[in-house]
């Protein structure tokens, strides 16, 4: 029998008391209670609450005026009457583009000082109402276009003239060719370069064509380069159109690559393991050489590190032997260490390899386990679903509210309409304002001062919040779950016969039937620290313009610290949900023991975890790398499958099918690998547990596999007598 290490000699130590030994225990407890009652009914509280906001956004909001142009008397473009014309035509785009009138400054969005209608086409041609159009004998109806005009103007049998009809905005004067951007006809800024030179005789243009082109671009364009994205979309959908069945397939070949790199581990993982390790070995000594080979043939160079002095130009520092000699200096330090590590250390890696070796036939047990993802996927998809529609609703929520505008304010008589005045569109009539014709009742924004809307950034807040507990919720759920099914693989000490039926619902259940509060406890505190980094961000770009150097750094340091204290939260976190799945207990009892048995193991939870860290990072990178590049071949036509009937030629743009696949790879494998990981770190808790608890007597046996025995040279005194009898 080896020499026991000093750690096994004296379990107990400052960080607590070792686990002892219960002849009742066979795995996560069954008879346990509620715990984190408190946080529970406030978790619960919450959810209520978040209900309650959400079926009020729901009753006050009206999402519509995000996905559809509003007309001037509030219709909506695209739906209701006005279905078959789902884009909204601006009469006088160039009031928009100069902002002259005082309305402007309180328009929100698109709204603009100028009369809006629905119409089923944006214009394509350039048009105006000629000089000679403006006698009195001429019929508007031969001037004008109706599916332009305000549609309760009839143009066959109105009594207005055109003058009356174009100062009052029933139609517009000029008509340029737009382009339908997020349902709204905005200048074609291509075709404007064509604009006809009889425009110059046009009532209302600038004295000059090139002045109102430049008036129209200036205004719009900004606005067309921000959404003018229509015509790339259309091209991208097209292309994910002809290449879904192909996406669907390189995801596929991610799951099976994920799924076979995770089998293969348990025959492979020594040789990964030590390939990995003196590959790292290796490259630290070819660093070693080259250093060594740069500093030789820069030692007869006269110039030093205090002849060059400080410079920008780092290229200057590597034609410097100095420069070579101190990298020199800190590899071999580096490599030394490694080497160091790897003789003082190599039982707590074959113990490494043995706990991924062993999760690697977990996972082969439970299959069921590598589809828990989806579940997870599911929750977190409908928390941002319900948290996005929230937002939106509450954003949208509140009456609307319309001003009465003067559309044409060089009329006269319609000076003294500011835009204060409030009005009914339903009930308005420009006769109200005899004195100015194109007096009309626009919608301007939603009102601001009923309570709901008062309130309205409290309640984002709210939902915010919410929504981050929620999700953290939602992965401590998953991390439980899968923790109090793996706890029970290793828990039975015949596998697999011993294993219970249906292990992973009995976590499932176990979780969401006794420990709710406890998860929602854990998911509070790891919102709070969230809460703190938003908040520090959101004062760091408030206040950038203001920084110092000084200020600079401090809120770089506060938000490192942030960054570390939320990894610290989420170790600890990890570890107590697997603690509460195996025990029962709340989540300070669970967190403080799972601490201190990490704390009695330190070292060989740091070899562990990197180890691990290793292994998963090769993986992901087979997995993305190699189904990346098969990707990028296959769509770019490098590689062509005879009878496919896929032409690449026939793509728009082949790099969005090639990064969905690369994302999509992404996921699938980090969804099957925190499995893996989570796997890894049940078992190893479960393994230290079961080194104070048992002692291989037949009163008290190992649980662990037969492997790791062998490595901690220790063994089950049954399992002697039983081959004493063979």
């Amino acid at each position: 029998m080896a020499k026991k290490t000093q750690e096994e000699e004296n379990p107990n130590s400052e960080y607590g008391q070792a686990a002892q030994y219960d002849h009742n225990f066979k795995g996560p407890v069954k008879n346990r209670g509620c715990t984190d009652i408190i946080c529970c009914i406030l978790f619960l509280l919450v959810i209520i609450g978040y209900i309650v906001v959400g079926v009020l956004a729901w009753i006050y909001g009206d999402p519509r005026d995000v996905l559809y142009a509003r007309n001037s008397t509030g219709w909506f473009c695209g739906v209701g009457p006005n279905k078959d014309r789902p884009n909204l035509l601006y009469f006088d785009i160039l009031k928009c583009a100069m902002s002259v009138n005082v309305m402007a400054s309180v328009l929100n969005g698109f709204q603009c000082p100028t009369t809006q209608v629905c119409v089923k086409e944006c214009p394509s041609d350039f048009w105006a109402v000629r000089i000679q159009s403006y006698v009195p004998n001429v019929e508007p109806a031969t001037v004008f276009n109706p599916n332009y005009c305000v549609p309760s103007l009839n143009l066959n049998g109105t009594e207005l003239n055109v003058s009356d009809i174009v100062h009052r905005e029933l139609c517009p004067f000029m008509l340029i060719p737009t382009t339908p951007v997020l349902g709204r006809c905005f200048p074609d800024i291509a075709a404007l370069g064509n604009i006809p030179k009889d425009f110059e005789n046009v009532p209302g243009l600038s004295d000059s064509v090139n002045d109102t082109v430049a008036l129209i671009k200036n205004g719009t364009g900004g606005i067309i380069n921000s959404f003018n994205a229509k015509d790339i979309a259309t091209r991208i959908f097209a292309d994910f159109a002809s290449s879904w069945p192909w996406i669907i397939l390189g995801l596929v070949i991610a799951m099976l690559v994920s799924l076979l790199f995770l089998l293969l581990l348990r025959f492979t993982a020594p040789v990964m393991v030590w390939v990995l390790i003196f590959g790292v070995l290796a490259a630290g000594a070819y660093g070693i050489w080259h250093c060594a080979w740069e500093y030789q043939n820069y030692k007869q160079n006269s110039a030093t590190i205090t002849t060059i002095g400080f410079t920008t130009n780092f290229q200057s520092y590597l034609e410097v032997q100095e420069t070579w000699l101190a990298f020199l200096i800190i590899l071999c330090i580096v490599e030394g260490i490694l080497l160091l590590t790897l003789i003082f250390l190599r039982t707590r890696i074959l113990i490494a390899i043995a706990l991924i070796q062993e999760s690697s036939k977990a996972i082969s047990y439970m299959m069921s386990a590598l589809l828990y993802p989806v579940v997870t996927f599911v929750l977190l998809l409908v928390c941002v679903a319900y948290w996005g529609a929230t937002a939106l609703y509450l954003a949208t929520s509140g009456s609307p509210t319309y001003k009465v505008v003067a559309l044409n304010s060089t009329m006269s008589g319609c000076s003294g309409i500011d835009g204060t005045e409030n009005c009914d569109p339903l009930n308005f009539t420009s006769s109200d304002y005899p004195d100015c014709t194109s007096a009309s009742c626009i919608f301007i924004n939603y009102n601001s001062t009923d309570p709901f809307r008062k309130n309205l950034q409290y309640l984002q807040i709210y939902n915010a919040v919410a929504f981050l507990w929620c999700v953290n919720f939602v992965i401590a759920l998953g991390q439980c779950t899968l923790a109090g099914a793996f706890a029970s693989y290793y828990w039975a000490f015949e596998k697999p016969s011993d294993i219970p039926m249906f292990p992973l619902f009995g976590g499932f259940i176990r979780s969401l039937r006794y420990h709710l509060g406890s998860l929602a406890f854990g998911a509070l505190i790891l919102t709070l620290v969230q809460i703190m980094r938003i908040i520090l961000e959101y004062i760091d770009q408030k206040t950038k313009g203001s920084q110092n150097s000084c200020a600079r750094f401090i809120m770089c340091c506060l938000k490192c610290c942030l960054w570390c204290l939320e990894k610290f939260i989420k170790f600890i976190n990890r570890n107590a949900y697997i603690m509460i799945a195996i025990y029962g207990k709340n989540f300070c009892v669970s967190a403080k023991n799972a601490f201190q048995l990490l704390m009695r193991n330190v070292i060989r939870v740091v070899v562990l975890d990197k180890v691990t860290d290793l292994l998963l990072f090769f993986g992901k990178l087979m997995v993305v790398g190699g189904v990346g590049v098969l990707s990028f071949f296959f769509f770019s036509g490098r590689i062509k499958l005879p009878g496919s009937g896929f032409r690449s030629e026939n793509l728009n743009y082949y790099w969005m099918p090639i990064i969905t696949v690369v994302l999509g790879s992404y996921l699938i494998a980090h969804g099957f690998f925190s499995v893996y990981n989570m796997c890894v770190d049940t078992l190893f808790l479960c393994f230290l547990e079961d080194l104070e608890r048992n002692d291989g007597s037949a009163e008290r046996p190992y649980f662990m596999s037969k492997g790791l025995m062998k490595i901690l040279n220790k063994s089950n005194k049954i399992q002697k007598k039983q081959k004493a009898q063979d």
